[in-house]
């Protein structure tokens, strides 16, 4: 079916990218992003992320892919003010920067819990059914598998997002076929056949896919 409307204009997508505004918590965060080689979530992401974390009430989060701190910050200030935010990275030099970010915003020590360690290492470790929302930005090839575990952690009603949905534009041109596309193509495909899943892609940075988990009914 055509598009019912025009694709969007390069000025329009970058007034909306900036129309929540960071401030210089979040700009020094990117700065020690580039510091050390971490590509942070861009404000628009950031903003749909605290969006989804407000609108949730969110208590509970779990954030694979730590980077310094800037998509943790964007949750930690939509979730409620005795939310605890789970965010696992690899890296454990960037979760110490990401910690300089959180106390340069003022979030206590207590609402931030950081695990160093592999994403698939650490979610099966998680408590079933906990958490309100999971945002996944770390393995692309990896992104099934945190689905998977996503599904487990969700509490009903609950969400999962993933970063980097539209991969550089490569995900939408089929002759693209590296192995990280195929698997954001991939996910993207699962998603939308799940029975319990109720998706929406958004053109926000680099692409947002995110999809609630459906309340089943009582046994």
């Amino acid at each position: 079916m055509p598009n019912t409307t025009a694709p969007i204009k390069t000025a329009s997508w970058s007034y909306a990218e900036s129309f929540v505004v960071e401030d210089e918590i979040l700009a020094a965060a990117r700065s020690r992003a580039e510091e050390v080689g971490v590509t942070p979530v861009g404000s628009g992401v950031g903003a749909a992320l605290r969006f989804l974390a407000s609108v949730l009430d969110a208590r509970a989060v779990v954030e694979i892919g730590t980077g310094t701190g800037v998509s943790g910050l964007w949750l930690l200030r939509g979730m409620r003010a005795d939310g605890v935010l789970t965010t696992v990275d690899i890296e454990a030099e960037h979760q110490r920067l990401a910690k300089e970010t959180f106390t340069e915003a003022g979030i206590p020590g207590n609402r931030a819990r950081t695990i160093a360690g592999a994403g698939l290492d650490v979610l099966p470790r998680l408590t079933d059914g906990h958490y309100d929302l999971v945002f996944c930005d770390g393995d692309k090839r990896e992104y099934a598998a945190y689905l998977k575990e996503a599904l487990r952690l969700l509490r009903p009603g609950g969400i999962v997002a993933f970063d980097n949905a539209l991969w550089h534009d490569r995900v939408a041109d089929p002759a693209q076929r590296d192995e990280e596309t195929v698997a954001i193509r991939d996910l993207g495909r699962s998603i939308l056949e799940h029975e319990a899943l109720v998706p929406v892609l958004l053109p926000v940075g680099d692409g947002l896919l995110a999809a609630k988990k459906e309340w089943a009914p009582e046994a």
